[in-house]
């Protein structure tokens, strides 16, 4: 559905087509015998990411799956790879169901119940068997919400999905299982309750029952996530931010509980590791200033291992193979999308897997390199974020676009900006990506500062970058224009609202325009999670707050133009959310744009959507910010 959006020249496809054909690999699993893997891309003249067999470095990768939705998440059957299983959902709803592939044939199997959402938790080591988490899904509840929420956990063969066994159903929605023990008896579960608390359970597979495990009974509250257990299964890998700001490796004896940290010496967070099942090594990815960098830990000593020199980037997904000493990882940097690499952990030796496609005339080694700004808040607390800008030829003072992540919990992080990189290019315009109080990766103090009522703070924080701009030689603080999505659209249209006289415009993807409407209508089994980060709307004081502070209510103090972009099936931010707000901006005669893809959710993932969403907003910018 289009409306307010006007007849898009056809020069704008031309010129943007090129920027709009980045195709890099992401890693998906290796195969368990062979020195081959999956990998998921998007395949030229192809709509979306699908999986492809690659045989070995720089193969030419073979499609298995072409589905009109994306196919990203899979795995081999683990002792001789016979077949694959997949997840896929339907029109961007997240209503992820469990298929079998038939690597020869190409024939899919369902393996899932359609009115359940499901997530691979993972292969037990000692049969064939598949553990898949559920949850149930609002659309089949009367009255179209769920007053209780339970996650049931299953073990299914994927040769005989009919004899599925029910393990365990647990309240609540937070529930995600990490490893299974070598011994096939049980499996460590996260139980997630915000960003800065989450405990660690174990669960007895043959009969359901669980213990906790973390915290210790009187020990703080703080975010733990359940890993690895020792190849022993006396000890369970976790990540913990329980000692100090950030999440450290530390490693969990289970017999008495007892912690032992293992990276204390980084001063950020872990945002992953992994390791082989005979445990002689882990790799983790160090969140250095929004840039994953790749460490070694020495399973037996556990002190860092001299990494081999490799190329720029930043490390995205790790693995290793299960027979090889090889571990696979993803890089991604300014000059290119996602590449996939494999380092010979005994040797040393780094080999290419992938090479990202750019389309001919367009050279993405030309692109510069983010650099990290900072700037002071209202309250004396330091910012920072990330800024692409333009090739020298573009002179004088350059015009603005501030793009907001979303989560809140998230972070804006060094990598490939994608499409982006026309505006830059071509255009003249700067890109800042801010990391406002809430975003992750500075320590769990920042994470909280903008919970509950003081929500509006992380706002204020964009007041301070605007006067920042004002300050520097080379922007236009005359021509700013601000964009984000989800959580990152209500930012947009939170400074829409306190700062009106001082942006050009503002873009809005799939945002919240009202946290009442938004928390009555999301998916159930997100629904207690988000009341922690924004607040319980059951509380009469909390329900006023959030309803005085949502853009929605202040939608009279918004007088820039908006261009609002949704989709139908979204089951996080329902698209109301969009409909109300442009509703209410019409009413008062303020110009809005409006795109909604009847086939997407949180997000368009279909390249022809997404290539209309970016052609609309260039002409948007054209027509509000660089005039």
């Amino acid at each position: 559905m289009v409306q307010g959006i006007p007849p898009l020249p056809q020069r704008i496809a031309d010129e943007v087509a090129g920027y709009n054909d980045f195709r890099g690999h992401g890693f998906v699993d290796w195969h368990p015998i062979a020195r081959e893997m999956l990998v998921n891309h998007r395949p030229a003249g192809g709509n979306t990411n699908q999986l492809f067999r690659l045989r070995g470095p720089l193969a030419a990768p073979e499609q298995l799956t072409d589905f009109p939705d994306p196919v990203t998440q899979a795995s081999y059957e683990p002792r001789s790879g016979a077949y694959i299983v997949f997840e896929r959902s339907s029109g961007g709803n997240e209503a992820a169901q469990v298929y079998r592939l038939d690597p020869a044939t190409r024939a899919t199997t369902l393996l899932t119940d359609p009115d359940e959402r499901h997530d691979v938790a993972g292969w037990l080591h000692g049969r064939s068997m598949l553990l898949v988490s559920s949850v149930p899904l609002d659309r089949t509840a009367q009255g179209g919400r769920r007053a209780q929420v339970s996650t049931r956990f299953r073990l299914i063969d994927p040769l005989a999905p009919q004899q599925a066994r029910l393990v365990a159903e647990l309240d609540g929605g937070g529930w995600f299982a990490g490893e299974i023990s070598p011994d096939d008896r049980r499996v460590a579960l996260t139980r997630y309750l915000s960003a800065n608390e989450s405990e660690v359970w174990l669960m007895d597979l043959e009969t359901g029952a669980r213990t906790p495990l973390l915290p210790a009974p009187g020990g703080p509250k703080a975010s733990y996530f359940a890993g690895r257990f020792s190849p022993d299964g006396s000890a369970l890998w976790v990540l913990s931010n329980h000692a100090g700001e950030f999440r450290e490796l530390v490693r969990c004896r289970l017999a008495d509980r007892a912690l032992e940290r293992v990276t204390a010496h980084i001063p950020w967070d872990i945002s992953g590791a992994t390791g082989p099942e005979d445990g002689r090594l882990i790799a983790l990815q160090a969140n250095v200033d929004g840039r994953d960098e790749l460490r070694l830990i020495d399973g037996a000593t556990l002190r860092e291992r001299p990494v081999p020199k490799l190329p720029a980037g930043s490390i995205g997904s790790t693995a290793f193979h299960r027979r090889r000493s090889e571990l696979a990882f993803s890089l991604n940097g300014a000059q290119g999308p996602s590449q996939l690499f494999t380092l010979d952990t005994d040797s040393g030796r780094v080999e290419q897997w992938t090479r990202a496609y750019a389309a001919p005339g367009i050279d993405p080694t030309r692109f510069g390199e983010q650099q990290i700004v900072r700037w002071t808040s209202f309250d004396g607390r330091r910012i920072s974020g990330l800024v692409n800008r333009p090739p020298a030829r573009f002179t004088g003072r350059r015009p603005v676009l501030v793009l907001i992540h979303g989560g809140p919990e998230a972070q804006a992080t060094m990598g490939f900006i994608g499409r982006y990189n026309y505006l830059v290019q071509e255009l003249g315009i700067v890109l800042i990506q801010p990391n406002v109080r809430g975003s992750a990766g500075y320590g769990k103090t920042f994470l909280t500062l903008d919970d509950g009522m003081k929500r509006e703070d992380s706002v204020k924080d964009i007041g301070a970058l605007l006067d920042w701009i004002a300050t520097q030689p080379d922007l236009d603080a005359s021509r700013v224009s601000v964009s984000g999505g989800s959580y990152g659209g209500y930012m947009s249209l939170a400074v829409s609202v306190h700062y009106a006289d001082r942006i050009a415009s503002a873009i809005d993807i799939v945002g919240i325009s009202n946290f009442v409407t938004f928390l009555n209508n999301t998916e159930s089994y997100r629904r207690d999670l988000r009341r922690v980060e924004y607040g319980d709307e059951r509380d009469p004081a909390m329900r006023a707050f959030l309803e005085r502070i949502s853009p929605l209510t202040q939608a009279h103090r918004i007088r820039k133009p908006l261009f609002v972009v949704q989709g139908r099936n979204d089951p996080r931010v329902p698209y109301t959310e969009a409909e109300q707000i442009v509703a209410k901006l019409r009413e008062n005669r303020v110009p809005v744009w409006y795109l909604r893809a009847e086939n997407e959710g949180h997000g368009f993932a279909r390249k022809e959507n997404a290539d209309f969403q970016f052609h609309a907003t260039v002409q948007f910018l054209r027509e509000t910010l660089l005039k």
